[in-house]
């Protein structure tokens, strides 16, 4: 198997996703020891984003990093695991909410694909970017 960064890279559907994270410094995240869970945007998540959303956000470094860790929980978190529970803490530092009316979501992004297992954790693709109200603010 390969660590999440790699495993992000062979999908081939999160290059938005990974030039962000090259972006903001962040590849070493996705190869530390972890585990980590990361919920992945996929390319036309980020699409969907108001017109320069992106653009603005490479421009504020510390704002990218709060949107990009707030896609990251702490451990090896299965879709078992999310099926259990109604909220996980972000590595932004703020909590996401889970639910399974209508299936699986984190917050508003609906979840397309779980458990794609990597070396030092999981992913789990999602269709909407998510945005913490921190990464947002002053």
């Amino acid at each position: 198997m390969a660590d999440l960064l790699e495993t992000a890279t062979q999908a081939g559907s999160f290059t938005q996703l990974l030039s962000a994270l090259k972006a903001a410094n962040l590849n070493d995240v996705l190869r530390n020891p972890g585990p980590i869970t990361v919920l992945a945007p996929t390319d036309e998540a980020f699409a969907k984003l108001p017109e320069g959303t992106i653009d603005g956000l490479l421009q504020e470094p510390l704002k990218l990093k709060r949107l990009l860790t707030y896609h990251v929980i702490s451990g090896d978190v299965r879709s078992d695991d999310l099926a259990q529970i109604d909220e996980a803490p972000t590595m932004e530092g703020s909590i996401v909410a889970v639910g399974q009316e209508g299936g699986l979501k984190v917050n508003d992004a609906n979840v397309l694909k779980t458990d794609i297992l990597a070396d030092n954790g999981v992913i789990h693709v999602i269709d909407t970017v998510l945005m913490p109200t921190l990464a947002m603010a002053e």
